[in-house]
């Protein structure tokens, strides 16, 4: 690959970020049904790309799965019931009955997604805006900084039968970046000492969470799950590592304690 296209698609990656980001910090800061119609609309979006993935003679069904989803999510977060949850069960079950490459990767896989819809949310009125904003800061870094230190210093691939892309320069620049995260919230924001750690099996988690996307996709035959977002491809290309960060959180909640950050 020649220095120019290594590089090629750096300025609408750049501009589509950058644009996503006003949106999305907005709305995070801003709370309530801000974040709630970010969550429901990114979530049906997810649930319409991993349909159609693996679905593609289907195009309507995929839309329609996504358009459920969004009814559920918001539901979901109507409610606020515990029983309310097994609703993000209903797109994924849906799915799953119907013909389709993958049947239990779908199911899985859609179900993590309505949960990081979910948490996502929970997140922000239950642990506060900083958790958010620390979470959203861990996975940017680790992508941000995996792109760069991959694409500058590249070497030996990381898992080249799933994601022939990614390899370990990157991988490790994006542990790097999460901790120093972590450490600029400890320092400046008010949280533990060891979140520099947390931050680090974050991004990895962040990472797992783009390998599986990668896998589906490897596995579909698609370079990307849509062609939403210039740059970027579709929405599960850019919210992969959330959906892996919010899981390994919400799972982690069930056995120890989450950091109390910024109060």
């Amino acid at each position: 690959m020649s220095g120019g296209a290594k590089w090629d698609d750096l300025a609408p990656r750049l501009l589509a970020g950058l644009a996503m980001a006003v949106v999305g910090v907005a709305d995070v800061v801003a709370g309530g049904i801000w974040i709630e119609a970010l969550s429901i609309a990114v979530t049906g979006l997810m649930i319409w790309e991993l349909a159609a993935m693996t679905a593609p003679d289907r195009p309507g069904e995929a839309r329609l799965l996504g358009m459920i989803a969004a009814l559920c999510l918001a539901g979901i977060l109507w409610n606020h019931a515990p029983f309310a949850i097994a609703l993000a069960l209903v797109p994924p079950g849906i799915g799953a009955l119907r013909p389709r490459r993958d049947r239990a990767v779908f199911f899985l896989y859609g179900f993590a997604v309505m949960m990081t819809g979910y948490g996502f949310v929970a997140f922000r009125g239950g642990l506060g805006l900083s958790f958010l904003l620390w979470v959203v800061a861990v996975v940017v870094a680790s992508d941000v900084l995996g792109y760069f230190g991959g694409r500058i210093i590249g070497g030996a691939k990381f898992w080249p039968r799933v994601s022939p892309k990614k390899t370990w320069s990157g991988t490790v620049s994006g542990w790097i970046g999460a901790a120093l995260v972590g450490a600029a919230f400890s320092a400046f924001v008010g949280a533990p000492s060891w979140l520099f750690a947390l931050s680090a099996l974050v991004a990895f988690a962040a990472q797992m969470g783009d390998i599986a996307e990668s896998a589906i996709k490897r596995r579909a035959g698609v370079k990307d799950s849509s062609h939403l977002i210039p740059g970027h491809g579709g929405v599960l290309d850019r919210f992969d590592g959330l959906i892996g960060a919010v899981l390994f959180l919400i799972l982690m909640g069930f056995v120890l304690p989450l950091p109390v950050i910024g109060g």
